[in-house]
């Protein structure tokens, strides 16, 4: 018997190794590839893609772009199958600017110059014009999506305004010079006798936060509110008294709590300001305790600003704000805060102290800033002074407030009426000169039925002369109803220095100092605010 060799038993033993190997080895392919559409700008597309592409690989093997506002569905990170279909819409946007009508408003006075049941057409109303900017979405050429996105008022609306009689039965009275109200948000003035009376301002907003008119009356100054879309809360505006075709001036202040009044003794128009910052929270808003000096030209326009104090803490409560008055000299003016009064020089402005105060403590949302009035030399100040306590309560809790004056720089204090209240309010009245060759001067203030619990008191016109002798009640008469609290202002003192006129029962009243008489000049019971110049 024949003997294998090696390589005859070699051959099968590879065979059957190469076999072993392959069946370890699995099938060699290509990845698969399916099929998705597109629908895109009216044509429908096939494109091929790897299993497991998204919707954005689709579209880029498929060269289509997209624009910012163009939709695609599914979304763009889908992971597609075979067969999926995907849907570009077009999406662009333009904007377009319409033009509307803004209809005019109808508003009505009540005039006390015309016979009860007359009426007048005082200012004929004209349309406005609007601008409104709108942004339109269109889908495949169709809209589909219309908003405005900015609105510019190009002509203001003019209201139309309508006197309605309303003459009360009330005695002419004679009157001294210019006296404007306040009287349901317009301006008016009565000039030589109390029937002579005209509209100054008709836009019936106006908050009566500042109201003065400039020492030779041909200014008035004022404030008006503005709507709440904004955070201001009102604006300054000056108005030309003597033309009665002016147009209002606004002068891009706002926000004027405290102080706003017209210099003294200037030859152009001069003025002053305290700003604040609107917040939201009680009372409104923050003082700055600023002051600033404004130039105006003769047909009111803003010529320059001067900052003669810049924003400031103003002491204990500075939050409250601030409140300055005019010296008679037209250069310094008095300051008062919660804390403290002063002057300021305007010529080299800074915070002088003349007295400290006890700060009064409210509890609530509101602090209290004593009333000052410049006697006519320009060098008295009279305040009100928060008194020691009467008891054992805190100094900051008294409940006293006593009228001084403070005859200049370096001098104490003279006390000239206790426990006026603490809204007395003291008005210096013109110098006059006496038989006897003095320059004499009278001092009114209001004082209050319930000096101990004056923050809820109503008060009674009251007057003195200049060193608190000859002190006198005039109005209302005992057994009348005082003055009421939202009628609190200081009494404004005729040119001539005879008469007073206050805010009494909604309206204004003309007093006389000598015998306490008082007139009603109006009727409609809606005066806020009141101002009286040669």
């Amino acid at each position: 018997m024949a003997v294998p060799t090696l390589r005859m038993i070699g051959f099968p033993i590879v065979a059957l190794a190469t076999l072993a190997l392959a069946a370890c080895v699995g099938p060699q392919a290509t990845a698969a590839t399916i099929d998705v559409g597109l629908t895109v700008d009216g044509d429908a597309i096939e494109v091929s893609v790897p299993a497991g592409s998204t919707v954005q690989f689709a579209l880029d093997q498929g060269g289509i772009s997209l624009g910012e506002l163009d939709r695609v569905d599914p979304p763009g990170y889908t992971v597609v199958t075979d067969g999926t279909e995907i849907e570009i819409t077009r999406r662009v946007e333009r904007f377009e600017i319409e033009e509307r009508v803004l209809p005019f408003s109808r508003q009505t006075i009540r005039n006390e110059g015309l016979p009860e049941g007359q009426t007048r057409l005082l200012q004929a109303g004209s349309n406005g014009l609007e601008e409104i900017t709108f942004r339109i979405v269109d889908e495949e050429g169709d809209e589909v999506s219309r908003k405005p996105v900015k609105r510019t008022v190009v002509i203001e609306p003019l209201p139309e305004i309508l006197m309605i009689g309303a003459q009360a039965a009330h005695t002419p009275l004679g009157i001294q010079g210019t006296l404007a109200y306040l009287s349901g948000g317009n301006a008016w003035v009565i000039e030589g006798n109390s029937a002579n009376r005209r509209p100054v301002v008709v836009s019936g907003d106006l908050d009566g936060q500042v109201f003065r008119l400039s020492p030779d009356s041909k200014w008035l100054l004022y404030t008006r509110s503005l709507d709440e879309e904004g955070d201001d809360f009102n604006s300054l505006w000056v108005v030309d008294v003597d033309n009665e075709q002016a147009r209002p001036v606004d002068l891009e202040v706002r926000n004027i709590v405290h102080f706003a009044d017209w210099a003294p003794n200037s030859d152009s128009p001069v003025l002053a300001y305290s700003s604040a910052e609107p917040r939201p929270s009680a009372p409104g808003w923050q003082a700055n305790n600023d002051l600033i000096l404004v130039n105006l030209s003769s047909a009111g326009r803003v010529l320059r600003e001067r900052e003669l104090l810049p924003p400031n803490a103003g002491g204990q409560y500075g939050w409250w704000g601030t409140s300055f008055a005019w010296a008679p000299d037209g250069v310094h003016i008095g300051y008062a805060r919660a804390d403290s009064v002063g002057l300021i020089d305007s010529r080299d402005p800074f915070f002088e102290p003349l007295h400290e105060i006890v700060p009064l403590l409210t509890g609530s949302d509101w602090a209290w800033v004593p009333g000052v009035a410049w006697g006519p030399n320009s060098r008295t100040l009279y305040v009100v002074d928060h008194a020691p306590p009467l008891g054992i309560e805190d100094a900051a809790a008294s409940p006293a407030f006593n009228l001084v004056a403070i005859p200049g720089p370096g001098e104490s204090p003279l006390p000239l009426v206790t426990e006026t209240g603490m809204f007395a309010y003291p008005s210096s009245s013109p110098a006059k000169l006496v038989a006897s060759g003095e320059i004499a001067s009278q001092v009114a203030f209001l004082q209050a039925l319930s000096p101990l619990q004056s923050e809820a008191s109503s008060y009674r016109l009251t007057v003195m002369d200049r060193d608190g002798s000859n002190l006198r009640a005039l109005f209302p008469k005992a057994g009348e109803p005082g003055i009421a609290q939202n009628e609190l202002s200081p009494p404004t003192w005729s040119p001539g220095g005879g008469r007073l006129a206050i805010i009494y029962r909604g309206d204004v009243w003309i007093v006389d100092v000598a015998s306490g008489t008082g007139q009603q000049l109006t009727g409609d019971g809606l005066t806020i605010a009141l101002d009286w110049k040669p």
